[in-house]
């Protein structure tokens, strides 16, 4: 008996949306393992009966509740007036679902229709925004490249990190190392912000359109992002658009000129005159230093809309990582998207959100967000050890079902950041849990994004700690820690599965602690495997394929795979979708990847 109170589809973007004017994406929902086929049914809205398109759908994702169901449709003009319903079976009974639900016969009115696919609808990120390698600067604690332009109260090199202090690093100092960046890999830079502020981290913008003078000039970053755009490295600002400072001019303004100010609309105050102790206007986080402010008044818009093109235009950034992004209203980000991509349409827009970023990644508003679900998943299962694997696979799968897929590939995923303990920290120190992390990180779909430092062993509690100095002594970084990143992002950039391919677990255990999941592309299947326990564990891997010689990318050693036995089955699928499987050692806190081998 289907479950019917676990079916889902609504004509909305979540459900169904184009990636191009001739083909649409169809997704639906059920109970988990509830469904043998999901298959759908769609005609054009003047078509005759025969013309009626059967188009099965894959189960693409499996959480413990859940299974994801998707396709593609693909008609000869544009997609438009589509009516459509599924047809559900579990093999022992069939189903209709339509408008109205679920039903016991065949729906004759109550079908589905989309009726046209308008060209902000669905995600359309840059083509290049899935291949990156993010790279996240502190600038303030990178490096030191310009002593003349230290603040006065800048301390030395490797101080113990506060709230308050500054130890010199500028714009200057990551244009030395920019080719560091390029030997580890690293394709795109995300800097916090660089404009003028009052504190060491400058999220309390003071003047949007002038380089903080402890960073540098406006120069430094035109040379910084030339010099970057040269080795095939691309630049992300970040901008503070929720807040401002507490000295930014048209707050001030307020202060002094109360309910006569011209900057009144700018803001949220509560009464006048305004006050700061306690203050008596809206802020950011209860932090009367950073005022909120009010996007919906058309001048402060325009304002911060205007900032996001002037530094595209003399600079020659490539998009903005926005601050805070989850508490301005989406109809800004509809216009901020729309007016800048009108003049600079390969740039990429990327909100910050700490949990579901669904609002933020409609398909006229940005091109991905930070993916903190990502952060905590991983932390939870493999620095933490409070989940289990099951209950990992769990959220991982949920967490992918919330996007299309194609935003998916452009989500920045993250291990920590500089609001973050590091990774390393809430390791513990273990070096074998963090390069586990790394590993799942650099074959998962989306982004990786790495904390500067993090690939010598940086570690640090949450702020100020994570916010510690860069170490540049060669003999005091870990090297073979860097060399494990630089490898897995060779092997990431390679394979062009692991950025575009599916993403199926194929080995999940709660005795033995074994996960492994398979990247699906075209001809391409590669297989990850991972043991993040303290224990040397025997491994048998599902495989899509029959037997074959298989080459372990890691390691580079060749292995044979078996037939599989009847009766056995695996988490995520039915024991008729595998052909085999590879029996394998893992040591214990270890990664294999594995690839067929082309005789």
């Amino acid at each position: 008996m289907v479950n019917n109170a676990a079916l889902a589809h609504r004509p909305v973007e979540s459900f169904i949306y184009p990636v191009s004017s001739e083909k649409l994406i169809f997704r639906f929902q059920a109970a988990r393992k509830d469904l043998k086929s999901c298959v759908l049914v769609c005609w054009r809205r003047y078509e005759p009966p025969e013309k009626v398109h059967r188009i099965p759908m894959r189960c693409v994702l499996r959480d413990r509740e859940h299974d994801y169901f998707s396709c593609k449709a693909i008609f000869q003009e544009t997609a438009c007036y589509i009516r459509y319903y599924f047809e559900l079976s579990d093999g022992d009974q069939t189903i209709w679902y339509g408008t109205q639900g679920a039903q016991s016969t065949r729906p004759d009115e109550n079908y589905f229709e989309y009726l046209y696919p308008n060209v902000s609808d669905g995600p359309h990120p840059p083509g290049w925004c899935e291949r990156q390698i993010y790279y996240q600067i502190f600038p303030d604690r990178f490096r030191n490249g310009d002593t003349k332009n230290d603040p006065l109260n800048t301390v030395p090199w490797g101080t113990p990190p506060s709230r308050s202090n500054t130890m010199g690093g500028d714009l200057k100092g990551i244009l030395d190392r920019v080719d560091y960046l390029t030997s580890l890999g690293i394709t795109c830079l995300y800097l916090t912000p660089i404009f003028h502020g009052s504190s060491n981290h400058k999220y309390d913008t003071v003047d949007y359109y002038k380089i903080d003078p402890q960073f540098g000039t406006e120069e430094d970053l035109r040379t910084l992002t030339d010099q970057c755009h040269k080795r095939g490295i691309r630049v992300v600002l970040d901008g503070v658009f929720n807040h401002c400072g507490y000295y930014f001019p048209p707050f001030q303004d307020l202060i002094q000129n109360g309910e006569q100010s011209k900057y009144k609309n700018w803001f949220f105050p509560f009464g006048f005159p305004v006050k700061s102790d306690p203050p008596n206007y809206e802020c950011v986080g209860y932090y009367k230093w950073m005022p909120k402010l009010n996007l919906s008044n058309p001048e402060t818009s325009d304002y911060f809309i205007h900032v996001g093109k002037y530094w595209i235009d003399k600079c020659g950034i490539d998009g903005w990582r926005l601050d805070v992004a989850d508490e301005i209203e989406g109809r800004f980000w509809e216009r901020f998207s729309e007016t800048l991509k009108q003049d600079f349409p390969n740039i990429v827009l990327i909100g910050e959100s700490w949990g579901d970023a669904g609002r933020l990644v409609l398909g006229n508003r940005l091109d991905g967000a930070m993916n903190y679900l990502f952060k905590d998943a991983v932390t939870d299962w493999l620095a933490k050890e409070k989940i289990d694997a099951p209950e990992f696979d769990h959220r991982i799968n949920r967490m992918l079902s919330l996007y299309p897929e194609e935003t998916c590939r452009c989500m920045y995923n993250l291990l920590d950041s500089h609001d973050t303990p590091r990774f390393l920290y809430d390791c513990g120190g273990n070096l074998q849990k963090l390069k586990l992390a790394v590993a799942f990180m650099m074959t998962f779909p989306g982004c990786p994004a790495i904390f500067y430092g993090d690939e010598i062993g940086l570690t640090g509690a949450n702020d100020p700690e994570c916010r510690q100095a860069m170490v540049w002594d060669s003999t005091k970084q870990n090297h073979m820690l860097f060399d494990w990143y630089r490898r897995l992002i060779g092997i990431r950039k390679k394979y062009d599965a692991l950025i575009l391919g599916d993403y199926c677990t194929n080995l999940c255990n709660s005795e033995t602690g074994l996960y492994g999941f398979i990247r699906p592309y075209r001809k391409q299947n590669i297989y990850i495997v991972l043991n993040p326990t303290n224990q040397r564990q025997n491994a048998a891997v599902p495989l899509l394929e029959q037997e074959s010689e298989w080459f372990e990318l890691l390691n580079e050693e060749k292995i044979s795979s078996i037939k599989i036995q009847e009766g056995e089955s695996y988490y995520n699928h039915d024991i008729a979708q595998y052909g085999s499987r590879l029996q394998t050692t893992m040591e214990p806190y270890s990664v294999k990847i594995f690839i067929q081998k082309v005789v």
